[in-house]
């Protein structure tokens, strides 16, 4: 009998880190006979459909490519409720209808970005969120110029998302927030009566509230972290009232971390138990949970007796899969439908990390047990790792690495108190709580500080300068990509999304002083450790001129590599794969015991 090998110690190859495709947004069709969903494979995008029971994918979307979110986001398209197509945004920035086996229409031409179509149950008319900050209602016509648009929305909210519709087709909900705040700050529920244009806005107090739907029996059902702890509630009521995490921070559209059975009964919501994930079902009359299947889930969509899901794990290539929930009382079954990586993986003995708690700081450590770490640091800083599916983890790993992934004062996951500690602080209790968990790593013998090296991109590079500047006795060196280097910079010339994100995470930009201590760039004749720099020369949210003038500060311990025509991410494979080999040969060089 043929065994399947299994490698326990082989280097896992660059070439399985850039292959394969990114899924996102797995959404069953209305009688549940389908699931469309949509892949991003070497530069292009698509929607797909598969039967919920497995078998051969096709290919659905006909017109431009759909514009797809990422990860547990989405917002790219939704099913018409005859279930005879969909209406999609594509990178044309407009809304399209998609029929099934036919030719794709424009629906609008409204010469802007178009994102999250939703179609009313009647079928009558959809609406969509505009540039992220106002929201549109347009007729179900194929002709765009038979029909005018009408905004639904008052313009008091700088950014709109998420809009949903009612069972009844009469009402309209959106996720709405304005600067100062963030969406995981102060967003509020702006709700639409559809033919009056009538408008009301809902937020819990001193809290934040996000995906706003609708129950199938017409009830609100949205998330918010009024009892410290983002947690699902109907018609005001928690569904299952826990310290613990139902969903993640808004950083994109179309995140569904839960569902509602078709009779409205139980309720399916993927719960984070300190960086992993777990898939529940909890029967609203009783509170009882059925624990349903490990790993982080998301992208939730309940028809019929079937769940459908986007689920990751450490050990688990992102993939979709179905749930069969039609007898709760026993554990249901999972079909797995499509795999985004590469095959390979599942030869691969992959590390599955364990959970590091000191003195109120968390972590997650990928044990390799060489007596070497690369400490990472995630982006946002609003967000978190989880332990879910990270290939470039494994790839240090199965080259002897620990790998040390840190939660920070900031990080999300913790609930809002643990979230919300950074602010006014960013740039300074991050930093402070690295290295208390760099320390706890030596102490603990993983490491020392002549093999310890830091890694993070973006925010997360933030961290990285400043750890070099003011903790250079803890580690080796450092490896960072498009970092915040100067927060004072940064508040002027990012992006429209995080415009205001320093207002919360440092202060007043008037408090020059306060700008100044938290900019690690003015520390930078601080760092006498190698670092070694990789920017985009597009990047529209980090400038490549941050990582310049970090240069010409730190004198020539640094090492910029700038790639052209990326942004703020390094999609080009042929970049990533030289990212990867640079590194390697920057490891090597700060840190001599590491030979490959």
């Amino acid at each position: 009998m043929c065994q399947r090998r299994r490698f326990a110690h082989v280097h896992v190859p660059i070439e399985l880190l850039t292959a394969g495709r990114d899924l996102t947004e797995p959404t069953l069709s209305p009688d549940g006979s389908m699931v469309a969903f949509v892949q991003r494979w070497r530069g292009a995008t698509a929607i797909m459909v598969i039967s919920p029971d497995g078998g051969a994918e096709r290919l659905f979307s006909t017109g431009p490519d759909p514009s797809a979110g990422r990860g547990m986001s989405g917002g790219c398209f939704c099913w018409h409720p005859s279930g005879l197509g969909a209406v999609y945004a594509a990178v044309d920035g407009e809304i399209w209808w998609q029929p099934i086996g036919g030719a794709a229409v424009q629906l609008t031409a409204l010469g802007r970005e178009c994102r999250a179509p939703n179609v009313a149950p009647n079928g009558e008319y959809f609406v969509f969120a505009v540039d992220d900050a106002e929201v549109w209602k347009q007729e179900m016509d194929v002709q765009p110029s038979a029909v005018a648009p009408v905004r639904l929305d008052s313009g008091s909210d700088s950014f709109c998302f998420d809009p949903a519709v009612s069972p009844c087709s009469s009402t309209v909900v959106w996720q709405g927030w304005s600067p100062p705040d963030m969406p995981w700050d102060g967003a509020g529920v702006v709700t639409c009566a559809v033919h009056s244009g009538e408008l009301s806005r809902w937020q819990p107090h001193e809290a934040a509230a996000q995906q706003p739907r609708f129950v199938p029996d017409g009830s609100r059902v949205w998330v918010d972290d009024a009892n410290g702890w983002l947690n699902v509630r109907v018609d005001g009521e928690l569904v299952l009232a826990e310290s613990a995490e139902q969903a993640g921070p808004t950083w994109g559209m179309g995140q569904r971390s839960f569902a509602v059975s078709p009779d409205s009964s139980h309720v399916a919501f993927c719960r984070n138990e300190g960086g992993f994930g777990r898939l529940v079902v909890v029967e609203r009359s009783s509170g009882r949970v059925t624990n349903v299947g490990k790993g982080g889930h998301g992208q939730l969509t309940w028809v019929g007796d079937r769940l459908v899901a986007l689920r990751t794990g450490a050990v688990t290539p992102t993939q979709i899969v179905a749930y069969d929930l039609s007898d709760l009382t026993v554990k249901p079954t999972r079909t797995v439908l499509a795999v985004g990586p590469a095959a390979g993986w599942d030869k691969f003995d992959l590390p599955e990390p364990s959970v590091i708690e000191i003195d109120g700081l968390h972590a997650r450590r990928y044990a390799a047990g060489a007596g070497r770490t690369l400490v990472w640091v995630h982006g946002g800083p609003t967000d978190q790792w989880q332990a879910d599916f990270r290939p470039r983890i494994s790839y240090w790993w199965s080259r002897g690495w620990d790998v040390l992934v840190v939660d920070p004062h900031g990080t999300t996951g913790h609930g809002r108190d643990y979230q919300r500690a950074l602010n006014g602080q960013w740039g300074r209790l991050d930093v402070d709580d690295t290295a208390a968990l760099i320390r706890y790593a030596h102490a603990e013998g993983w490491a020392t500080p002549e093999t310890t090296v830091i890694i993070g991109a973006s925010s997360g590079g933030l961290t990285v300068v400043a750890m070099l500047a003011d903790y250079c006795e803890l580690v080796a060196a450092g490896v960072t990509s498009y970092p915040v280097s100067d927060v004072r910079a940064l508040a002027d010339v990012t992006h429209r999304f995080e415009a205001h994100y320093t207002d919360t995470l440092v202060g007043d930009k008037a408090d020059q002083k306060l700008f100044f201590e938290l900019s690690p760039i003015n520390r930078a004749e601080q760092i006498t450790k190698p670092l070694l720099v990789f920017h985009g020369s597009d990047d529209p949210v980090v400038p490549l001129e941050q990582s310049k003038r970090l240069v010409e500060r730190a004198s020539d311990v640094v090492t910029l590599v700038v790639y052209e025509g990326e942004g703020h991410g390094f999609r080009d494979s042929a970049n990533a794969r030289d990212e990867l080999k640079r590194t390697a040969a920057f490891l090597r060089d700060s840190v001599p015991s590491w030979h490959l």
